[in-house]
């Protein structure tokens, strides 16, 4: 019997397939990037065909390299990031580049639809917050600015649907990919037409993909694709779930006394309710797929794409010595930290790279002459941490809020052991990480092991395919300490910010000898 899961999970910056045996342990990875370009200031796009063939050659390098019969996959499973959109026409080719979750150029509309009462109303319908990366605002964007792509455009896809689509010829997809993009009225399990209408979203609707179970098998290999990845054609694909669903279901978040920390390109935070979460209202809220609960999330991108953008500009040298050394930088970097944490050190880092308050970018502040580059990492771990906390004193602060005893780490971080005690320390709970390495896509070789019958559902796959590997509990003194830190974050984040608000150009005749 086939028992071999495959998942793929295309991120902000890296697509990942992964092999899994049916007891969730990895078998086998590839990895590739995923490009991303800038054509304007706080536009994020990507080559939605760059980014399948991307995903088509770790795979096809997977099962060469491991050497394993694609007679023994039972499933292949995509997932990847939420929100954002792919677009294609009615042949099945790009309408336009795709775009990312971290888009913005959709500001100026949400304002727009503040003003109007467009943006309450649609928030109160589709129970969670709009925000400039949404689908729903982005395609708002588009009717706006862009009406030439909504009459080429014939299906509206999330992520991980679209590589469906090139796998399989299917167009669908879940509740919780379909949570995640604005369009769906969480507590009904099905599209905000109403509301959709009302936000002039109605020539739209039409283009949304119907909406299936994330356990469901969505369609098999085509002979075209099978081609070009070396899997077996006609083997099955599950619809599967977005990437923080994925990572959430590979971490063990299954109870609502848990709370449920990824950090990747976004702080993701999350938390499990009995009914749909409105105080306060999250940033994303979506169907879980277990046990009829619903995940509230707060998301800002204030998480460890900061480190990497360090690691890849001004640490590239010291990447490559960790490279001819057999070494990740990101272990020297965690290394570098521990040797850092008990030195007296006033530095501070302020993870905006990707957007903070009121538009204010990352800053480093609090350098002395005395300062290493271990100060310096040190300062970057920790502000990343505190953006989490922030995030999560915001979603467990509410009238409707979860009450966690334990949290659950994934993400970058939870490699590092030193990050991860770190994030206990912050929070102020205990904080387990679970097996294995790739946990979107392992979330998703758990909805591929439901669908072709190897897991009756995800609760009982849940318990069956992850297990704790790394628990860590709270230190008192670093505790005390990270409250302190985060009390001048909070301080500085709200000082800086106003000094980042756009000064008006002076005239020219008064501008020379204008009193400072």
């Amino acid at each position: 019997m086939s028992e071999l899961l495959l998942g793929i999970d295309a991120g902000g910056t890296m697509v990942k397939v992964t092999l899994f045996d049916a007891a969730g342990e990895e078998v086998a990875c590839e990895h590739r990037p995923n490009r991303m370009s800038f054509p304007h200031p706080g536009w994020t796009e990507r080559d939605p065909d760059a980014m399948w063939r991307g995903a088509a050659e770790a795979v096809k390098a997977l099962l060469g390299r491991s050497g394993i019969d694609p007679a023994k996959i039972a499933a292949v499973t995509p997932s990847g990031y939420g929100a954002g959109l792919f677009l294609v026409d009615g042949t099945g080719a790009v309408a336009r580049p795709g775009l990312g979750s971290t888009d913005s150029r959709a500001l100026g509309l949400i304002e727009d639809w503040r003003r109007s009462g467009v943006a309450p109303a649609l928030s109160d319908a589709i129970q969670q917050a709009i925000w400039p990366g949404q689908t729903s605002a982005l395609l708002g964007w588009f009717q706006r600015h862009e009406p030439e792509t909504l009459a080429r455009t014939a299906h509206v896809l999330p992520c991980k649907d679209f590589l469906r689509f090139r796998l399989t010829g299917d167009i669908s997809t879940d509740p919780t990919d379909a949570g995640c993009a604005g369009t769906l009225d969480v507590a009904r399990g099905a599209y905000a037409v109403d509301a959709l209408r009302e936000a002039g979203l109605g020539a739209w609707i039409p283009r949304l993909p119907e909406i299936g179970p994330a356990t469901g098998i969505a369609g098999r290999v085509t002979a075209e694709a099978a081609a070009l990845t070396g899997l077996l054609a006609g083997t099955p694909v599950a619809r599967g779930v977005y990437d923080v669903v994925g990572c959430s279901l590979a971490s063990g978040l299954r109870h609502t006394d848990e709370l449920g920390v990824v950090a990747g390109t976004f702080s993701i935070n999350s938390t499990l309710h009995r009914t749909p979460c409105l105080d306060p209202r999250p940033t994303l809220q979506c169907p879980y797929p277990v046990d009829g609960l619903y995940l509230a999330t707060i998301a800002t991108p204030t998480s460890a794409s900061n480190l990497e953008w360090l690691c890849k500009t001004m640490l590239q040298a010291e990447a490559e010595r960790a490279l001819a050394a057999g070494r990740s930088i990101y272990e020297v970097c965690s290394d570098l930290v521990e040797q850092a944490l008990d030195r007296e050190s006033g530095a501070m880092f302020l993870p905006y790279l990707f957007g903070g308050p009121d538009g204010m970018p990352g800053a480093l502040v609090g350098l002395t002459a005395g300062a290493s580059l271990a100060d310096v990492l040190r300062a970057v771990f920790e502000g990343i941490t505190l953006a989490h906390r922030t995030d999560i004193d915001f979603l467990l602060g509410g009238a409707r809020s979860a009450r966690p005893t334990r949290a659950l780490l994934a993400g970058g971080p939870s490699k590092s052991n030193v990050w991860s005690q770190m994030f206990a320390d912050a929070i102020g709970l205990p904080m387990t990480v679970a097996n294995g390495s790739e946990f979107g896509a392992k979330g998703a070789a758990m909805c591929g092991a439901v669908a072709v019958g190897l897991q009756p559902d995800l609760g009982t796959a849940m318990t069956a395919m992850t297990r704790v590997a790394r628990s860590y509990r709270p230190d008192a003194r670093r505790s005390e300490r990270l409250a302190r830190q985060h009390d001048r974050y909070l301080t500085m984040s709200r000082r800086l910010a106003g000094g980042w608000a756009p000064v008006p150009e002076p005239a020219a005749a008064s501008f020379a000898g204008a009193p400072a």
